[in-house]
């Protein structure tokens, strides 16, 4: 019971953070929980939930934002092939982030975890930067289909805008951040050995209480 509250608390705990972390305005640009969220629910969420929990909400969140930008910003194109298609690739470096966190036990020290935790941040700057230059979808004259033009999205990015390294240190710090904060609360969350012991001992000792009548009767 102890360690289904545990996931349970855990879950609740993911969930919340990231959603709050969504609210326009609240974060820095690309200072994200959901580096994080994929990379950590990869760890420590077995089977289908690893996978479910992180993709739903960041479908579910995105749609909101899409609606927000488009009716409250009245920004046009957040509906557009191209910048849906750059949005794949979003969700191609989330489940690149849950497939890393795989690798990693829920036991792993805590260093470990954000080693993994910015190594994650990295691949999906990578991963969604060069999406940004491959698909264009605001049309920015500085992303040319060349390797300099690749070049500019993966360190200055758009004019106007602040650069793309800035994004990067914002992606970086906010995966070692977050990926620590829920490492630290799944290890305390965690069925600890005393209790899978305790609960050994409880069951053997259910175990014999149940054989005694049958001596008797014997």
């Amino acid at each position: 019971m102890a360690l289904v509250n545990g996931k349970l608390l855990l879950t609740v705990i993911f969930v919340a953070v990231f959603a709050i972390s969504r609210i326009p305005g609240l974060m820095p640009s690309n200072f994200s929980v959901a580096y994080a969220l994929a990379f950590c629910s990869g760890v420590f969420f077995p089977g289908r939930r690893g996978w479910c929990l992180p993709l739903g909400c960041i479908f579910l969140t995105d749609i909101g934002l899409n609606l927000y930008y488009q009716y409250g910003r009245h920004i046009s194109g957040v509906w557009s092939g191209a910048n849906l298609a750059n949005l794949v690739f979003n969700y191609v470096a989330y489940a690149a982030l849950i497939g890393l966190g795989r690798c990693f036990r829920p036991r792993s020290s805590l260093f470990g975890l954000v080693a993994g935790g910015i190594l994650g941040a990295i691949l999906f700057y990578f991963i969604t930067n060069t999406a940004s230059w491959l698909f264009n979808p605001f049309q920015n004259l500085e992303y040319t289909k060349n390797l300099a033009g690749w070049i500019i999205a993966l360190t200055r990015g758009v004019g106007g805008y602040p650069s793309t390294w800035e994004f990067f240190r914002n992606t970086l710090m906010s995966g070692a951040l977050f990926t620590a904060l829920f490492g630290a609360v799944a290890q305390l969350t965690a069925e600890s050995p005393a209790d899978k012991t305790a609960g050994a001992r409880e069951s053997e000792s259910g175990d014999d209480t149940a054989a005694e009548p049958e001596e008797v009767n014997a």
